[in-house]
């Protein structure tokens, strides 16, 4: 798994076998900030609420997908205010998951603009999740205009296309309840009916 450059690698090793030992057992080292994972604002500020200390609530929601495919620079779009409501998930699809196996992941990626990112505030959203492996680069000003706001952010998200033409569905986000700025995540949509 492609990790940050800096962060240490991941680790999956088997360390019980079932015909050896009677049953089956994994170990995993990994930090918080690979893969598909959300951020909270400890991650970057001096909050001190962790992943685990947030209601079930925080981690679910109406999804809204925007296209922003092979945007370098993803910007406010005037079809976005009626769109994204308060307490909206928001999914910024940028086709950049395409390049997740390759040095240019982290370092040449689409980035969100100051006036995307305020009006994403103003609406007063509670998630926002990209395709890239950040919203911004250092020294960060996205991060902490979100975070400031409470705003998490899930980042590293992949088949994003896939919801494209999905006028409706909710997202489902839930972290590992752990003492930590951040989680791994397995993020699932489901189609309203």
């Amino acid at each position: 798994m492609p990790v940050y450059p800096g962060d240490s690698h991941v680790s999956l090793n088997q360390t019980k076998f079932l015909a050896n030992d009677g049953y089956n057992n994994f170990m995993i080292q990994t930090g918080l900030h690979v893969g598909t994972h959300i951020d909270t604002p400890m991650h970057m500020t001096k909050d001190k609420k962790r992943i685990a200390d947030y209601s079930l609530s925080s981690f679910y929601g109406n999804g809204v997908i925007l296209n922003a495919y092979n945007e370098k620079f993803v910007s406010y779009k005037e079809e976005y205010e009626g769109l994204i409501q308060k307490d909206d998930i928001v999914l910024v699809y940028t086709g950049h998951s395409n390049c997740y196996e390759t040095d240019q992941y982290y370092t040449d990626y689409p980035s969100l603009t100051k006036e995307l990112a305020q009006f994403l505030v103003d609406k007063k959203i509670k998630i926002v999740g990209m395709d890239t492996p950040s919203p911004d680069y250092y020294p960060f000003p996205i991060h902490q205009l979100f975070f400031k706001h409470q705003i998490l952010m899930i980042e590293n998200l992949c088949c994003l296309k896939d919801l494209l033409n999905i006028p409706s569905f909710q997202i489902y986000a839930f972290p590992l309840k752990i003492q930590a700025d951040a989680s791994l995540l397995r993020v699932v949509a489901i189609r309203n009916v």
